[in-house]
């Protein structure tokens, strides 16, 4: 084509781009402007002299960056087929553009930079070492004309780094290739690097005070800067011996750097990336587990390795040592005068200059720094290196301790992991230094628990940094909670080296806020004039004194031998607090958690005790405004934080009683005058309070150790529940839906729903019943001892297996009440029905719904920080019933999951119990909402069936878990394909009244649902030795596991005995492994990934030795890997559903031809592949290949069906092409070398030693 068409064309194309990035232009001309660009980059055969037009220097930058990228798009999809001479033109026109066809340096645009910087990467790619030997001759000379081109050169050598090493962006044999080159030349590519930082730098300083000559010193910083840059991109790789030669040089310079405030960031990268060097286990460690994989292939099969490699292999074989210590011993080089001099110079100027947000990211990084230099000291000192502590050790902790006391909460939550490894370390912990510290430690994390540093407030000089660190109050509220339990268990760690010190300051602090006035702030709470908020001064004070106390006081008792606690100072610190007063909720909640601290003191004086006792039992009854504790004043409903008040003095008398039951027992009949004088009001106390009590006083009736005395109190006390809840009345309501409705009060219509609810009462009368129920249950327990359990009448005989049989002096009160029990869960799941949902007044038609706490926990959304204690707990009688209805619901269903470790055989051997339990709690199931059924199988049916004797499996847990695994897989599949359909559909075809939140509400319940119930199968059916089992209760919604290590099916994984029994019953085994192996295409990655590696494989194991129908083999497999279609783009999950497909096709293969017919119906097998690999597996006189060499073998034969990211699906492919190999596999030959030596010394050598 001539000149003028090439220019024509490009025209067009100057048009076309104008058109596209032009926002006047509609959208129909920007897409045909768009698909002319496409086409032209596709199809025309000359976009190499049209892009290098487009990309001259007197284009516009938009065009010359398309220039560029067509030049990109031809080197990236044209280059296997371009002609020798061809490809040669274009390398050298690109050269040519990087010497001079583009703008200086401070004038170039850094897309245009970036750009050209990736077409000769790619040529790289390509071309290089092989094909083009000379690449690292060229960059340097270009790199010598100036420094616009010393700064491309440097682009394109990071750009390099990062696709070859970071991203691993092409082929094994080519990525080996170019590493290994780069390795054998790295000391002239370090050496390059280190010259044009220094002589840049150098520049730099010299003319940067000059104005004439600021220009050019920009320039130069321009090149510092990229040096810098790249430098970061090689330091995390290369052989510790580049970083460390010359005596440190690079080192020295970095120290230098930090404080040339253009340069100090880069500088500071660069010195925490060689510092955090722990290689492969290390955080900034770039390789993926894949390189290591093809490394280790690549030595068996005997290819010969370069020194990069072999350094590599010796870093890994070093595993849990993190490396080779002795490599990391020039870098103490750091803790020297000069480098902790520049160090310390700098972090103290970039402090003192104010918040900019330059130095502040600085500091961050310098603060980086020192954390990983305390990191390597722990890992040298004290091992077999001859390192000792270093002549700067108290400088370095007085710098660190600067950034600890620094105004950023972030900064000073960086600095707790290294204070927890100084202060846990073997020979550090006795360093006299460091034990000076431990004061000046815990007198900084007294002012750091204080919570202060809300981006929204301007109370503390914190605020300012946090509004860089944190989007909102509640992102600086969650960090800082994380924060403060990590300073408690840092604090703790200190303590123990010098626990008397913690404790003199805790006592200091607490006698300092006990006699300080209430400073309420600004912000008044709205409980009432003159008390705290969260925010107040007086509260955040409070709140870290109490935190601060019970760290340090509980490490105290776990350190200091008996006759070494002072008892004294305790006690009298115990009765300050005990004597303090105040109406505050929020400062009284804290003075609560001080008298728990201090009580373990009582246990040397028990005289105290009752003083004890009285302030709790005050708190009991707290109330802000005093006439409410004996008139129901629904017009001033209780906030959060006096229901903490009363519910946390409730919790202190539990675990008092539970934590010390002997102290109390000589007390016992006093607590239960009291408690009994409280009960008889019935308005006094909510009825969780009521009960929390009542479980106080059956913990301290376990130290009765008489089975009768027990029995008789525990008859006494549950007299009132039972009398009530065998009432005709209360059975009548019951067992009736519509009575029930009525009972409660959810069929009114209120007036005033705030203010009016008149079947308040009765509401509570129910959970009251029900809540003391649980509480016996779950606390009334035999003796721990066999001999004690035998004396006092609670062993009733031994189970076949020798294993003791003991009774619960509960089980005839709670059996008494256990129909009237399952009538009420009955009932419950009825109101869920049309009929019964209709019934409900027009104030509670939402009452069955969730709450909206529920929902905000469900999709991650925080609640008001202020809301969190101001508000009342429920703001309208609908909130209330909704509240009621929830509570009531898995208390039940507590009840009955406790009910079976409680009354073993006794519950177990109840009259038609898997009957009643079916007709109960299982019935119309259909109409429960997930967020119902969901605490149904955690609390209830999950602890039932593992507490379950083995000799009661096929009497109640196979009749139960049969039809309920059934039901569940029907459930979710269904769920599932509504959900799927839904993705399908456009936005204009959804429903209006289901809104996007509500959608992902139902969601995210659905995804919640199925782990619950694929934990639920996992825990009856596989026992995986070793580890414990991970309910999915943890945190809702939390996503982040789905990828964990564990990726492959542990060999330990094993059927329990109930898995076995199971597996026995045709319909539940059926029913096991339909839902297992259908939930693998379910879109939730962390069940799939739970379910691939622990559940299906040992499920189906168990059948394999039958014979299994040819359809259903066929369906196993097209489940795997209908998984992989659909989580394929998650390693873990693919990993995982990769290695089960590969164990199910080695094991039934053999068996089952069907099975190849599957694999000839994924999309772009190769053929002659899977017959290479049929016949290997199907011919057991072939040597078998190495397991890892098969999977790979298989994983590639499967890889037409493994899902790719949304991103990968439409990308194009791009294909780079080996080159002949740099180095040839020399495969020694058994017979020249050994047996047919000359010499006939091959097989003796063979036995020397």
């Amino acid at each position: 084509m001539s000149a003028e068409q090439v220019s024509s064309l490009c025209d067009q194309l100057v048009k076309a781009v104008t058109v596209i990035m032009d926002p006047a232009s509609t959208q129909r001309y920007r897409l045909e402007a768009l698909k002319f660009c496409e086409e032209f980059k596709e199809k025309c055969p000359i976009c190499v002299p049209c892009g290098l037009k487009l990309a001259e220097k007197t284009q516009t930058a938009i065009v010359r960056h398309f220039g560029l990228q067509i030049l990109e798009h031809v080197v990236k999809f044209r280059w296997n087929n371009m002609p020798r001479l061809e490809k040669v033109y274009l390398k050298n026109n690109v050269m040519g553009l990087i010497s001079s066809g583009t703008q200086s340096i401070l004038e170039e645009e850094s897309h245009i930079k970036d750009v050209l910087s990736r077409i000769v990467v790619e040529m790289i790619k390509r071309e290089w070492p092989q094909h083009w030997p000379d690449m690292l001759k060229e960059l340097d000379t270009l790199s010598k004309q100036g420094e616009t081109q010393t700064e491309l050169v440097m682009f394109i050598l990071l750009r390099l780094a990062e696709d070859v090493v970071t991203f691993q962006t092409l082929p094994t044999q080519r990525r080996r290739d170019i590493q290994q080159t780069l390795t054998q030349n790295m000391e002239k590519i370090f050496s390059f690097l280190l010259t044009t930082l220094q002589q840049n730098v150098n520049k730099y300083r010299r003319m940067k005070t000059d104005l004439a000559q600021e220009p050019k010193a920009q320039a130069n910083c321009r090149v510092g800067i990229a040096a810098l840059n790249t430098l970061a991109g090689y330091i995390d790789w290369v052989a510790l011996s580049h970083i460390t030669a010359d005596n440190c040089k690079l080192l020295e310079m970095l120290c230098l750097l930090l404080n040339e405030p253009e340069l100090q960031i880069g500088a500071a990268e660069c010195l925490l990336i060689a510092v955090s060097r722990k290689f492969w286990r290390s955080p900034s460690w770039r390789f993926p587990l894949t390189f290591f994989s093809s490394t280790f292939y690549d030595c068996e099969v005997g290819n010969i390795v370069t020194s990069c490699v072999i350094w590599q292999l010796r870093e890994i074989t070093a595993g849990s040592k993190q490396g080779k210590l002795e490599d990391r011993k020039p870098l103490m080089v750091l803790f020297g005068d000069v480098a902790m001099h520049y160090i310390l110079s700098a972090a103290q100027t970039a402090d003192g200059e104010g918040l900019v947000e330059k130095h502040y990211v600085f500091l961050k990084r310098l603060c980086q720094v020192l954390c990983a230099l305390g990191s390597q000291l722990c890992a040298l000192l004290g091992s077999d290196s001859d390192v000792e502590t270093p002549a700067n050790f108290g400088k370095y902790l007085d710098s660190f301790l600067a950034f600890t006391t620094h105004p950023s909460q972030f900064l000073r939550s960086s600095t707790q992991i290294t204070w927890g490894a100084l202060f846990r370390h073997e020979v550090l912990s006795r360093d006299p230094l460091l034990l000076a510290m431990i004061p000046k430690y815990l007198r900084a994390s007294m002012t750091n628990l204080v919570k202060v540093g809300f981006p929204s407030k301007t109370d503390s000089p914190s605020c300012e940094y946090s509004r860089f660190d944190f989007d909102s109050d509640e992102d600086f509220n969650a960090f800082f909670n994380s924060f403060r339990a990590q300073q408690g268990e840092v604090m703790r760690m200190a303590c123990r080296l010098d626990p008397q010190t913690g404790f003199q300051m805790a006592g200091e602090w607490l006698k300092y806020q006990l006699t300080s006035p209430v400073d309420t702030g600004p912000m008044n709470s709205k409980t009432g004039e003159g008390l705290c908020s969260i925010f107040s001064p007086s509260f955040v004070q409070w709140d870290a004194m109490t935190f601060f106390s019970e760290s340090v006081i509980s490490q105290m008792f776990r350190t200091l031998d008996k006759d070494e606690i002072p008892v004294n100072d305790g006690i009298d610190l115990l009765q300050l607090v005990l004597n303090f007063e105040t109406k505050d909720p929020l400062i009284l909640s804290c003075v609560l958690t001080n008298v728990s601290a201090l009580f373990p003191f009582v246990t040397y004086r028990p005289e105290y005790l009752p003083q004890v006792l009285s302030k709790l039992f005050a708190s009991v009854t707290f109330e802000v405004i005093e006439e409410s504790k004996f008139v129901v004043s629904v017009q001033a409903p209780r906030t959060r934080a006096v229901k903490n008040v009363r519910r946390h003095a409730c919790s202190s008398i539990i675990k008092m009683c539970r934590d010390y039951p002997q102290l109390v027992l000589p007390n016992f009949e006093m607590l239960y005058n009291h408690v009994k004088q409280l009960l008889s009001n019935e308005l006094l106390l909510t009825q969780m309070e009521k009960c929390a009590l009542m479980e106080a006083l059956v913990l301290i009736s376990n130290q009765f150790k008489d089975y009768e005395r027990q029995k008789v109190f525990l008859e006494e006390l549950m007299a009132p529940v039972a009398g009530l809840w065998l009432s005709p009345e209360m059975q009548r309501v019951l067992s009736d839906p519509e009575a029930f409705i009525s009972y409660v009060g959810a069929d009114n219509k209120i007036a005033d729903p705030v203010l009016e609810d008149p079947s308040g009462l009765n509401r509570s009368r129910i959970s009251f019943c029900v809540y003391t129920i649980l509480g016996v249950v779950k606390r009334a327990r035999w003796p721990a001892a066999t001999e004690e359990a035998k004396a006092g009448g609670f062993l009733v005989g031994y189970m076949p297996s020798g294993s003791p049989i003991y009774r619960n002096p509960c089980t005839e009160q709670v059996l008494k009440l256990l129909d009237n029990l399952l009538a009420l869960i009955r009932t419950h799941n009825n109101l869920y029905m049309p009929e019964m949902v209709a019934r409900l007044g027009e104030t509670f038609a939402k009452a069955l719904d969730m709450l909206e706490v529920e929902k905000n926990a469900i999709l991650g959304l925080p609640q008001p920080l202020l809301e969190l204690y101001d508000s009342p707990v429920y703001k309208t009688v609908l909130e209330r019933m909704q509240g009621f209805f929830c509570t009531l619901y898995d208390n039940c269903f507590h009840i009955l999951g406790n009910a079976g470790p409680s009354m073993q055989q006794d519950f177990y051997t109840v009259e038609g119990l898997a009957t009643q339990l079916l007709s109960s709690a299982f019935i119309n199931l259909n109409n429960i909402p997930d967020y119902r059924l969901r605490p149904m199988l955690r609390v209830f049916v999950k602890p039932l069936v593992l507490s379950c004797p083995s000799e009661y499996y096929e009497t109640l847990v196979c009749p139960m878990l049969g039809p309920l695994v059934t039901y569940l897989h029907a459930r979710l599949s269904q769920k599932w394909q509504v959900i799927n359909q839904r993705s399908m559909l456009c936005e204009d075809e959804a429903a209006d009244d289901n809104p996007e939140s509500q959608e992902m509400l139902e969601e995210q319940l659905v995804r919640l649902l199925t782990r619950e119930v694929m934990d639920l199968i996992t825990v009856c059916c596989v026992s995986k030795k070793g580890v414990e089992h991970n309910t999915t209760a943890a945190v809702d919604g939390d996503d982040d596991e789905a990828m964990a290590t564990d990726v492959t099916p542990s060999a330990s994984a094993e059927l329990t005995e109930l898995g076995k029994c199971l597996m026995k019953q045709e319909d539940v085994c059926t029913a096991l492994l339909i839902t297992a192996y259908t939930s693998l295409s379910w879109k939730d990655t962390l069940s799939c990934q739970r379910t691939t590696t622990q559940l299906c494989w040992p499920l189906l194991k168990q059948v394999l030795p039958g014979n299994l129908l040819p359809d259903a083999v066929s369906w196993f497999f097209t489940s795997v890997l209908k998984g992989l279609q659909t989580h394929g783009q998650h390693d873990g999950c693919m990993a995982a559903l990769v290695h089960l497909a590969f164990q199910i096709y080695e094991a039934l293969r053999p068996r089952y031809a069907e099975l190849k017919a599957v694999m000839e119906q994924i999309p772009d097998i190769q053929r002659d592949s899977l017959e290479q690999f049929d016949s290997k597996l199907l011919n057991p006189t072939l040597q078998k290949v190495a397991d890892k060499r098969r999977k790979d073998h298989f994983k590639r034969l499967i890889t037409g069906c493994i899902g790719k990211p949304l991103g990968e699906q439409f990308r194009k492919e791009v294909h780079i092409r080996n080159l002949p190999s740099l180095f040839k596999k020399v495969k020694p030959s058994l017979e020249t070398d050994v047996l047919e030596n000359e010499d006939g010394e091959g097989l003796t050598a063979l036995f020397e030693p």
